[in-house]
């Protein structure tokens, strides 16, 4: 299995780096190495049908949060539009911490994680038997519970320390807090693989290009109903 820790030590160094400059960013991707690691336990800890295809996934779907942070930081307007608005909010003053997080979130996974799975997906779709892909599907909606984990420890250790008057929600409302932001990664990530699937089963590229476009579109929807109070 493909070792994950320079990616990980990667996101440390970038973290430290933004927060001795107090660049936002640090918040989403404090969150998403939380998440990476948590992600390398299951793994390592065999919660997953295929572990190696998971972390084949874990490392592609990686490659492209960093593939637009370089584009964003060598020339903004050339990394994806989605991204655009999540860094652009991340380093403003007037965007809360949930917002910033929650942008990263939908840019991530609403649209990366689509082109994840279409581009390991495509090439093993057709070759794949029904209890494969059954597998596969079982592995991608197991991530949800790595990922509702996670959420409490997001909360208590990086969104509250940034946003104070979250622990006086989370004390009224107990672990429902959790629980909505759970079910909204959750159902997000649902209509993640059905926009995949759309995508993998094409041959035509036209029509593949037309839906990633709407994918986009609709990513960026999500991203400025998420700012609709700025």
């Amino acid at each position: 299995m493909q070792s994950r820790q320079p990616v990980l030590e990667d996101m440390r160094r970038r973290i430290l780096s933004w927060d001795e400059s107090g660049d936002g960013k640090a918040l989403f991707l404090r969150c998403y190495m939380r998440m990476t690691e948590n992600m390398l336990s299951a793994i390592e800890q065999h919660e997953f049908n295929d572990p190696a295809w998971v972390s084949k996934l874990l490392n592609h779907f990686a490659d492209y949060y960093f593939v637009a942070l370089r584009a964003y930081e060598s020339t903004p307007n050339v990394a994806p539009q989605v991204w655009q608005i999540a860094h652009d909010a991340a380093v403003r003053e007037d965007v809360l911490p949930i917002q910033k997080l929650l942008l990263g979130v939908n840019a991530h996974i609403n649209y990366d994680l689509v082109l994840t799975l279409d581009d390991i997906l495509r090439a093993e779709w057709a070759s794949l038997s029904d209890n494969k892909r059954t597998q596969r599907y079982a592995d991608h909606c197991r991530v949800n519970q790595v990922i509702s984990r996670t959420i409490d420890a997001v909360q208590d250790e990086i969104l509250e320390p940034a946003m104070p008057a979250l622990s006086i929600l989370d004390v009224i409302m107990g672990p429902f807090d959790e629980f909505l932001i759970s079910k909204l990664v959750a159902s997000w990530r649902e209509t993640v693989w059905k926009n995949a699937e759309s995508i993998w089963v094409l041959d035509d590229q036209d029509e593949r290009t037309r839906i990633i476009r709407q994918v986009e579109r609709d990513t960026i929807s999500t991203a400025r109903s998420i700012c609709s109070n700025e």
